[in-house]
């Protein structure tokens, strides 16, 4: 079997699923990138090469997982997110583009050239504290998980990217484990789908990426109830807080945040709010 053939039959596999219609080809591409190891250059360059016996049977061994609705970044092990890429497993949830304005939100509101000391509250696959200690070569990052599967992933992670001496990670029930320390920025993007929303869901989020990083309760709040209250008590005063938060939850924000300082919003590309920013008052002088 060709390249070509390759691709035309697993493109033709995967469009019989409707959820997948839309990327078939894409996916397929993917996926043949990712077995033979190349660029996709590569792939339209030699269009005739024959696959081997290995090589093919790795292939469909893709497309059918793929064809189940699993992730191409669970099949790959990697998604790409502000530039890096990093490592992937079902244990933690794939970085998603709106998370990047998180990571902007911080780089704006924090000096460059200062040590600093952050928080990372759920950190997944460690893509905000390794993000983070790559653009603030200052700073020593905390990064807390309650899952010891997804810290190993964002250990690798962070070993990858050189940054795993000033990356500290602790398996943590949100600031459980941190309640004695101070911080100057705590960022997170916690869990927030409302229960409800879960049938909802594509199945390849649904079925396949873990409900601990998605699901937050009946209305998608429950994390921010109890992490906001921990944040204020760990900050340093003018401390920053930046969370990422879910579809129509602003109003809801701005209610627990009450008490902070400097609470503003900023929207994603398709101007659905999509960060809550916020600082702890500093004392007033006497």
């Amino acid at each position: 079997m060709t390249i070509r053939q390759a691709l035309d039959a697993a493109t033709k596999l995967l469009a019989t699923e409707e959820q997948l219609l839309p990327a078939a080809n894409r996916d397929a591409e993917l996926l043949l990138m990712h077995t033979l190891d190349v660029p996709r250059s590569t792939i339209f360059a030699y269009p005739e090469r024959e696959l081997s016996e290995a090589e093919e049977r790795s292939y469909w061994q893709h497309v059918y997982r793929r064809g189940d609705n699993e992730p191409i970044q669970y099949i790959t092990g990697q998604q790409e997110f502000y530039g890096l890429n990093f490592h992937v497993a079902p244990a933690v949830l794939i970085p998603r583009p709106e998370t990047e304005h998180l990571v902007e939100a911080v780089l704006q509101r924090v000096p460059q050239d200062e040590p600093l000391e952050i928080l990372d509250v759920g950190t997944g696959s460690g893509i905000l504290a390794v993000t983070l200690a790559l653009k603030l070569p200052f700073a020593k990052v905390t990064a807390v998980d309650i899952s010891l599967d997804a810290i190993a992933v964002a250990r690798r992670n962070a070993a990858t990217h050189h940054v795993d001496c000033r990356v500290h990670f602790i398996d943590s029930d949100l600031l459980a484990a941190v309640a004695d320390s101070r911080f100057d920025v705590i960022v997170s993007n916690p869990p927030y789908i409302p229960e409800e929303d879960r049938d909802s869901l594509h199945p390849q989020v649904r079925e396949y990426e873990p409900a601990t990083a998605l699901f937050a309760g009946p209305d998608g709040l429950e994390i921010y109830r109890r992490l906001i209250p921990q944040a204020f008590s760990v900050l340093k005063p003018n401390g920053l807080l930046a969370l990422e938060i879910g579809y129509g939850q602003r109003t809801a924000l701005a209610g627990l945040l009450t008490g902070w300082q400097d609470v503003a919003f900023i929207d994603d590309l398709q101007q659905v709010p999509r960060i809550v920013l916020a600082r702890r008052p500093a004392p007033e002088n006497p």
